[in-house]
């Protein structure tokens, strides 16, 4: 039951939406009707200026750093509290507080990965100034530096499980940006 709980309550907090939050109090401005129409961290710099991005950036990667950090203080498993953090995701993604039209999730899963494992930050920053310079594309670059996480976590002697879940929290991140790949390609 408690693992129930744990999830429902990571998908709830994930649906607390930072960038409807910040461009509403900062602008007085309905993020889903400016830029892009997303919540997420990219359209409240676009819509409301660097200050938006900042603080929508950092209370969403709050969201994910918290359900790991609960997850631990709850003596859940690393591959238990990793699924909380997808269901953070999830809720930041398909928010019920926004009839299900959210962000993309990377800042969520960005804080969540910090929390679990802070040389997360290393491998994330590090791939990214690697790739940026071939792929000329900020998109690209940072997700192609999230495949190298389950990587890192490989030579961390991490336990498989866990590897294979962060795998899947990769490829639903991917999955989720899934259009902007495919226009960015064209």
């Amino acid at each position: 039951m408690a693992i129930i709980i744990f999830f429902l309550c990571s998908y709830l907090l994930g649906s607390l939406m930072a960038g409807f939050l910040v461009v509403k109090l900062l602008g007085n401005k309905d993020i889903r009707a400016e830029g892009s129409g997303n919540v997420g961290a990219r359209n409240a710099g676009r819509v409301n200026g660097k200050i938006s991005f900042i603080l929508t950036f950092l209370g969403d990667a709050l969201k994910g750093a918290s359900v790991i950090i609960a997850g631990h203080y709850f003596g859940f498993s690393s591959e238990l509290t990793l699924c909380g953090l997808g269901f953070a995701i999830l809720g930041h993604v398909k928010p019920i507080t926004l009839k299900f039209k959210g962000g993309m999730g990377i800042s969520t899963f960005i804080g969540g990965m910090l929390a679990f494992e802070p040389l997360s930050a290393l491998v994330i920053i590090t791939g990214f100034l690697f790739l940026y310079p071939f792929l000329k594309s900020f998109t690209f670059a940072g997700l192609g530096s999230f495949l190298l996480i389950p990587i890192s976590f490989y030579f961390l002697k991490t336990s498989t499980s866990t590897i294979v879940i962060t795998i899947i929290l990769v490829m639903a991140i991917i999955y989720i940006h899934r259009e902007d790949i495919m226009e960015r390609l064209r």
